[in-house]
């Protein structure tokens, strides 16, 4: 007797929970590679790349663990690449280093049981600071761009604000709709940039280069693991579900290593995405609901397919249209970044201090500037702790 096929809602969750993932943030992606320094292909490569591996990974979990195990890219990861890069340029092969130092970090925390427990010892509040400090200036440059053109600004601040009320799980593609809706309108789209059409992967070797490792890899590592996996743990147990988190860490520690070469800055447990398909109304059967996680990991094969000519098409948008609608995506991340920073009382000094220098572009010693915001952070905690006794 063959088993029934998924529901309906499983499948719709699924398609809902992919776009979202996929077309709320693919502007800050794109942002990110190119201050990377990523050519046209390359950036192409990362997107396929990032893709497959949130596809193939989360079909594994979703298998062998029989729950579902939603993945997608770290956003706050891509955020701190176009922040990093913009302060202080590094060449394509610095930044693939960067990525494999991260995902090594990543296997090595799901792979030794006492790393795991020093990671939890990482005080909320700094590493939720350091975060608020990179979408910081990604969302006050939204506001920058409407000095050059307020209709964009406001359109898809409107259209944003007006679905947050009634629809937030679509806030973010109505507004990435609009935008590109204006821009087509105005004919400000420029000529698709020339390559390819379908999936591509483009290696490129690493370069391990000291400064971009600690400046850019760690941090890179701890805002995915903060803002991305954490939560993600979380989102499973809440829904009743109990996996160990070092088959999670590790095995999206390994993909991430495996498209590193290819561009893929990390790939880390959904939280937002996978409370969609984690739900009773994704799949009413609480012991089958691991096959949403199946049919999402399918929506982005076929997302990694088309993936580049989806790439070109943002490549073509204005520099403002994406730097708005990359600062407007940020928004609902920095709202939670900015609660858990300031949460505990006693470390809001410290919090702030972070935030600020972390906001702030510092570039010292070529280490950046999410490096110096955790190191004044924790600094202020030891002054902290020290005139306390």
């Amino acid at each position: 007797m063959t088993r029934a096929l998924p529901p309906l809602s499983a499948w719709s969750s699924a398609v809902i929970a992919a776009l979202i993932g996929f077309g709320g943030t693919i502007a800050l992606i794109v942002q990110a590679m190119q201050a990377m320094g990523a050519s046209v292909l390359q950036t192409a490569s990362a997107v396929t790349a990032l893709c497959l591996g949130i596809a193939l990974a989360g079909t594994a979990l979703s298998w062998r663990l029989r729950i579902p195990v939603v993945l997608a890219w770290s956003t706050p990861g891509a955020a701190l690449l176009a922040a990093s890069g913009a302060a202080s340029p590094v060449s394509w092969p610095m930044a693939v280093g960067a990525f494999v130092c991260a995902a090594v970090l990543m296997i090595l925390l799901g792979a030794i049981p006492a790393l795991g427990r020093l990671a939890e010892r990482i005080p909320g509040a700094i590493a939720s600071a350091m975060l608020a400090g990179i979408l910081l200036p990604f969302c006050l440059g939204l506001f920058k761009v409407a000095g050059a053109d307020p209709l964009l600004v406001t359109l898809i601040l409107i259209v944003f604000l007006a679905a947050r009320q009634r629809a937030p799980l679509y806030a973010l593609l109505l507004a990435l709709g609009s935008g590109a809706a204006l821009s087509l309108l105005r004919g400000d789209l420029k000529p698709l940039p020339p390559g390819a059409t379908l999936g591509v992967l483009s290696p490129a070797m690493p370069s391990a280069q000291i400064g971009t490792l600690i400046g850019i890899g760690v941090p890179l590592f701890l805002v995915t693991l903060v803002s991305q996996n954490l939560p993600g743990l979380l989102v499973l147990r809440t829904a009743g579900y109990q996996p160990k988190p070092a088959p999670l860490l590790t095995v999206t520690g390994i993909a991430s290593l495996i498209g590193a070469p290819f561009g893929a800055h990390g790939v880390n447990l959904a939280a937002i995405t996978a409370a969609i398909c984690t739900s009773s109304d994704a799949h009413p059967d609480h012991a089958r609901r691991w096959s949403v996680g199946l049919l999402y990991a399918g929506c982005y094969l076929v997302l990694a397919l088309f993936s580049p000519i989806l790439v070109r098409f943002f490549l073509a948008l204005p520099h403002d249209v994406i730097a708005a609608l990359t600062g407007l995506a940020l928004i609902p991340a920095l709202l939670g970044a900015t609660e858990g920073a300031m949460a505990a009382r006693e470390e809001r000094d410290a919090a702030i201090t972070t935030l600020l220098v972390t906001a702030s572009g510092l570039t010292l010693f070529h280490l950046g500037a999410a490096f110096w915001g955790l190191a004044a952070g924790f600094v202020a905690l030891g002054i902290r702790a020290a005139l306390k006794r």
